[in-house]
């Protein structure tokens, strides 16, 4: 059980950092400013902030337009995706009970 509410803490405070990450590059790109390098916020995303880092770029319409970090970002979401509905599915498989019939 408190593995569980670590992994939400973690996942919530991830995503968090990764939406905030890519307001902040927006920012930085309007006003012309030190930005943050793709290679980073791709890492961010890696390490289970892809959802916070699509919500920033499709809210915040940024880096929607450079193809190879766009793909790169679905890529990243797409496995993590499968990946989470795999570990459902062994939970599932797991916890099921199957009753034995004796004959």
């Amino acid at each position: 059980m408190i593995t569980q509410i670590a992994i939400a803490v973690y996942m919530i405070a991830l995503n968090t950092a990764a939406f905030w990450l890519f307001v902040h590059d927006k920012r930085a790109a309007i006003a012309g400013t030190r930005r943050i390098p793709e290679d980073r916020l791709l890492a961010v995303a890696f390490l289970g902030g892809s959802i916070g880092c699509k919500l920033g770029q499709m809210i915040n319409r940024h880096k929607i337009r450079k193809e190879p970090f766009r793909q790169q970002l679905n890529g990243i979401l797409a496995v993590q995706i499968v990946a989470m509905a795999a570990a459902f599915a062994l939970h599932m498989v797991q916890n099921t009970y199957i009753p034995v019939i004796i004959n």
